[in-house]
């Protein structure tokens, strides 16, 4: 293994994902004991009751969370292997967001904006796939569909859907032909939800997702844990350091990489700017975020083999490391 850094070795071994999903695992389910006895997350908003309408056992409520996110890290290796935004087919990207899931215990538990997170995911993967393409009003109007139904059981994420316009547009997939399918696809859910509204003689549940949406909540940072700010202030430490070299090296990717890799800094700079302006939607906007992060971080160590990046790689390593041993000590 002479001359062999340790970034290489981990970067491109067959055994990371693996070990990654095995550590994910470990730490849902000493969690899941932790805090078993700990009562669930407080929903204000109405129309998301039906979340809690039926006794769903919280061992399920972990697994379908889990489920979420494990679907989300495919769609990461998926996302890679199509548009090539790493060159090499890997998976490195998925380990280091299963990882960071594993390092927030409190975002392991099932709530309405991981189905949104996972939703607005596919959507981007459609994006994606319109990369000049003059007939995209198929894919485009499935896309906006998605984060419409998203937008109905997490009213906030309408706030990043016009990031999704920016891309589209970025991409050069934006036209004519393709603006009405947006939409129709953006507002097509509210036509459902007007008609079960007209149905059921409740227009109030039609309002719920704008009143929702307007709510602006006191800019105060109080309500997040010493852990919460841990996790935030690491995951945008990696997210900075992995931009900054995707830019410096940018020159080195394929046009269509580099353009989708520009529109993940982008969406994930707009994250962070909602969270500053509303942070009780950190832990919301969190899985979301990580998405870009990864992505960009897996970018930034499968492409880089100089001595200083095997070192802050390391690094990366231990400090996430002690958060994921500290995050569960603090459930003690």
């Amino acid at each position: 293994m002479r001359g062999i850094y340790l970034q290489s070795a981990i970067t491109t071994g067959r055994f990371t994902l693996p070990v990654a999903i095995f550590i994910t695992i470990a730490c849902w389910v000493t969690a899941y004991f932790l805090v078993s006895g700990l009562p669930g997350e407080e929903v204000t908003y109405a129309f998301l009751n039906l979340q809690h309408a039926y006794s769903v056992p919280l061992w399920a409520d972990r697994l379908i969370c889990l489920l979420i996110y494990l679907a989300i890290g495919y769609l990461l290796i998926q996302m890679n292997n199509t548009f090539g935004l790493i060159r090499l087919r890997a998976s490195m990207q998925t380990s280091v967001f299963l990882l960071l899931i594993a390092a927030c215990p409190s975002i392991q538990q099932l709530s309405p904006d991981d189905i949104a997170t996972l939703l607005f995911v596919v959507a981007i993967y459609l994006l994606f796939r319109v990369y000049r393409q003059s007939q995209s009003a198929g894919y485009l109007f499935r896309a906006f569909l998605l984060v419409g139904f998203g937008s109905l059981i997490f009213p906030q994420i309408t706030w990043l859907a016009p990031v999704l316009l920016v891309g589209a547009f970025n991409i050069q997939a934006l036209n004519p032909r393709s603006l009405p399918a947006v939409l129709i696809g953006w507002f097509l859910p509210y036509w459902f939800l007007f008609g079960y509204a007209f149905y059921c003689n409740d227009m109030e549940l039609l309002y719920q997702p704008f009143v929702e949406l307007a709510t602006l909540r006191p800019i105060s940072f109080g309500a997040l844990g010493i852990a919460e700010i841990i996790i935030m202030g690491y995951t945008f430490l990696l997210f900075v350091a992995s931009s900054i070299h995707f830019f410096a090296e940018s020159y080195k990717d394929k046009i269509r990489a580099r353009v989708h890799l520009r529109f993940l800094v982008l969406l994930n700079i707009c994250i962070y700017i909602l969270i500053l302006l509303q942070p009780t939607l950190c832990m919301s906007l969190l899985p979301l975020s990580l998405v870009g992060t990864s992505i960009l971080a897996g970018h930034l160590f499968e492409r880089t083999s100089s001595r200083a990046s095997n070192i802050f790689f390391i690094c990366s390593v231990v400090i996430l490391i002690f958060l994921i041993y500290f995050n569960l000590w603090t459930l003690l």
